[in-house]
């Protein structure tokens, strides 16, 4: 399994990295990104403590460990900048939080992620046709998700990936223990948004590759 969405106690995760880490591991994880939430006032903050925590963990655990952000909230204007500032302060994954059905996110986030070529678009709502074209275009992953909640539009996105030709990833957007899940229970959630058991496989390919190339 590979993870490139969760939180520590460094945004509103429960669990510090060693922790996180550990437990994603027992459960068969071999990848996982640090992607905490921030903006502008704790971008660096968050980053410096995620970077050393991948880097005295990853080989004692025997994973791949990346630290990342969710930049989230953000006005749509002040995205671009946020992922040019999160790669230069050692961000290997930036995920922006998406427009989520059930959360108060600014019209035009999806929009915005997309052209700034954020790494991937988490739990992005209702997308629109144009949005999942933009995605295949610029290369951004958009998010199947296995958050309660978020996953409701799991349907929406799959569907307008399949035809846009838009890269598709899991991810758990895990904040506690109990939101990291089995292989199985992942494939059953890629499975009940419609996807195949082709798909399924493209999308953990998908996940591995982008792993290779951020690592």
């Amino acid at each position: 399994m590979i993870d490139l969405h969760t939180h520590t106690i460094y945004s509103d995760g429960v669990l510090i990295p060693a922790e996180l880490a550990r437990r994603a591991r027992v459960k068969g994880y071999t990848d996982l990104a640090f992607t905490d939430h921030v903006d502008f006032s704790n971008l660096e903050f968050v980053l410096e403590r995620l970077r050393v925590a991948c880097e005295t963990l990853a080989d004692e655990l025997g994973m791949t460990l990346l630290p990342g952000v969710e930049l989230t909230h953000l006005p749509p204007a002040l995205i671009g900048r946020g992922v040019e500032e999160a790669r230069n302060l050692g961000a290997k994954i930036v995920v922006v939080h998406g427009e989520s059905l059930v959360e108060p996110v600014a019209e035009g986030t999806n929009r915005a992620a997309l052209e700034a070529r954020a790494d991937i678009l988490a739990h992005p709502g209702l997308l629109t046709e144009v949005e999942a074209e933009m995605a295949a275009t610029n290369g951004v992953f958009l998010e199947i998700t296995t958050r309660r909640g978020h996953a409701l539009s799991n349907g929406r996105v799959a569907a307008l990936a399949r035809k846009c030709g838009a890269r598709l990833l899991l991810n758990n957007d895990a904040h506690t223990p109990a939101d990291l899940v089995t292989d199985e229970m992942a494939a059953s959630i890629a499975y009940g948004a419609g996807l195949s058991p082709e798909e399924w496989a493209g999308m953990r390919e998908n996940a591995r590759r982008l792993v290779e190339e951020k690592r």
